[in-house]
């Protein structure tokens, strides 16, 4: 399959649509230090995937409780560091490209609803579908949350092709049945310096 059999275009959010690096960095880093774990250890394995899959593999000795705890912290810590949260180089062009092509597009992230409410808003972009880790039982690289964004588009999923910056994201997508596109060195069907070169992939095609 190539773009040109492309129905639907399903994101990611963090490192993909949203430049938001150094507010996760930052907010990780901090939980970190407040909660004994080596920062390093923390962002090695923070992104791509749930924080309280993360939070779990970095503490397990917490009870339940001292978890839930730990990840409210967190998120506190994410949603109100919006520094540098700003839209992905090119993705504010590419979902103009998406709406004057008349195709549908929808996020689906690791994020919490209202983590992904703030750092969408904070970035300008505003997608008419968002599906979150609020809303599935299955966090990545389970595709869970990537057939759910297709269903709610109405686009079989190996008509969709998923944008992501991780390995754990593109194992979801490639999960799913879609095609993949990998950001920042990830392996993907369609590999991308940026999403620059994927608005250009879809405006030569509407060309032809």
């Amino acid at each position: 399959m190539n773009v040109r059999d492309i129905r639907a275009v399903l994101f990611d959010m963090d490192g993909t649509l949203v430049d938001s690096d150094d507010a996760v960095d930052r907010a990780w880093t901090r939980w970190a230090v407040e909660y004994g774990v080596p920062p390093a250890d923390a962002l090695a394995i923070a992104y791509g995937s749930p924080s309280e899959t993360t939070i779990a593999r970095l503490r397990p000795d917490l009870s339940a409780e001292e978890w839930s705890a730990a990840a409210a912290r967190l998120l506190d810590l994410e949603c109100d560091d919006l520094t540098d949260v700003v839209p992905a180089p090119g993705a504010i062009e590419l979902i103009g490209t998406l709406e004057r092509l008349g195709l549908p597009w929808a996020v689906f992230t690791s994020a919490s609803n209202r983590l992904a409410k703030v750092r969408l808003g904070a970035a300008g972009i505003s997608p008419s579908i968002l599906v979150t880790v609020d809303d599935v039982t299955h966090g990545k690289p389970d595709p869970e949350g990537y057939l759910r964004a297709a269903e709610l588009l109405g686009v079989p999923p190996r008509h969709c092709l998923v944008v992501e910056d991780t390995e754990v994201g593109l194992s979801a997508g490639r999960a799913a049945g879609a095609v993949t596109a990998g950001l920042k060195g990830t392996r993907a069907d369609i590999e991308l310096p940026d999403l620059h070169r994927l608005m250009t992939l879809f405006t030569d095609l509407s060309a032809r």
